[in-house]
């Protein structure tokens, strides 16, 4: 999961399971201040350097996102913009400089998950949100271990060299 679009897919897909609980109106600001922030902040890119970094970080704010469905209250109006806030700034970390810019507005795509999210908190409760986003820890915790352990055969193409 070296590719940038995957960890900036899964944050947006963990920040729209983070507002599915949360009240309309922070739904829809949080919403706004991403679709805001996704444009200001498209021309800005990583340099090829803190690339390692920026995955790392990523991976990180995926699972502080997906984590935030345990909490016991719906998510507040200043917690949810800053998520937004936040998905943008580390979904443009990773998305290395060579890609186009569409490649955010791609991963942004993923929050849309927040319309069957909604959908089934108002039937079902959030027990289907909390076991989708404890999948999404998952993943995000497998790829940051991955990515902290030392090189492994077959994950790094040193053989072609």
């Amino acid at each position: 999961m070296k590719g940038g679009i995957v960890p900036a897919s899964l944050l947006f897909a963990a920040l729209g399971l983070a507002l599915a609980s949360a009240p309309r109106v922070v739904r829809a600001s949080s919403l706004l201040v991403l679709l805001a922030t996704l444009t200001t902040f498209s021309c800005f890119r990583t340099p090829q350097a803190g690339q390692e970094t920026a995955f790392s970080g990523c991976w990180i704010a995926v699972i502080a996102t997906a984590m935030t469905v345990y909490w016991g209250r719906k998510l507040g109006p200043v917690a949810a913009l800053a998520l937004s806030v936040d998905a943008v700034i580390w979904a443009n970390a990773v998305l290395s400089p060579n890609e186009a810019h569409l490649e955010p507005l791609k991963a942004a795509s993923c929050t849309l998950i927040i319309v069957p999210a909604t959908w089934a908190v108002r039937r079902f409760g959030s027990v289907p949100i909390r076991v989708v986003s404890s999948w999404v820890i998952a993943v995000a915790v497998l790829a940051l271990g991955l990515q902290l352990l030392p090189v492994t055969l077959g994950y790094l193409p040193d053989h072609l060299e």
